[in-house]
């Protein structure tokens, strides 16, 4: 009986927790962010590629020519011109760009906008022998955009704005040394 009475009491506990928890959400629905302070997982994927080519071939030519000839019994006059000009003109550029990226984040809902559109800020600073890599993201997430499972596609986000940025050795060795550096800002 004693038993009885602390599962009884036990499961009152249980159950006036997950009512405080969920007192907003039907029975029903999935548990999915739909108020500021929710947490919900991005899936970021991008894959970006950009190829952009030209080529200008222009020639030009100009020419004026002229003569004049007199002659009278014994001797003659003889005389000829000519002008002429030219243009020749030929460029080539070529750029190509690929990138891609795949990672997930948590991220936080931070308020929601008159349309329902859910406003989320995330960040995730990862440390791996001296190299730091910071992540963040920000953006708007509708709601029906939301999977089952509380995550979202970075593809589906509204003005989204990602930012992966490193410090440490490796990046510091990828940056062009200080004579390099001014240099270019020479020419």
């Amino acid at each position: 009986m004693i038993l009885w009475m602390i599962l009884l009491g036990m499961d009152a506990v249980y159950a006036q927790f997950n009512t405080l928890e969920n007192s907003q959400r039907s029975l029903f629905s999935d548990l999915k962010a739909f108020r500021p302070g929710d947490a919900i997982m991005v899936l970021i994927i991008e894959d970006t590629k950009a190829d952009n080519s030209a080529s200008t071939d222009q020639q030009r030519d100009h020419e004026l020519s002229g003569g004049v000839g007199i002659s009278t019994g014994g001797g003659g006059f003889s005389g000829q011109g000519s002008l002429g000009t030219g243009n020749d003109f030929r460029a080539n550029g070529q750029t190509s760009r690929s990138e891609s990226i795949r990672s997930r984040i948590s991220a936080r809902v931070d308020s929601v906008d008159q349309n329902g559109n859910l406003k989320i800020t995330g960040k995730r600073t990862t440390q791996v022998n001296g190299e730091e890599q910071i992540v963040t993201i920000e953006g708007y997430v509708r709601p029906v955009d939301i999977l089952s499972n509380n995550s979202v596609y970075s593809y589906n986000i509204l003005d989204l704005t990602l930012r992966i940025e490193g410090e440490g050795t490796v990046s510091e060795t990828q940056e062009p040394g200080l004579i390099t550096r001014f240099l270019r800002w020479l020419f």
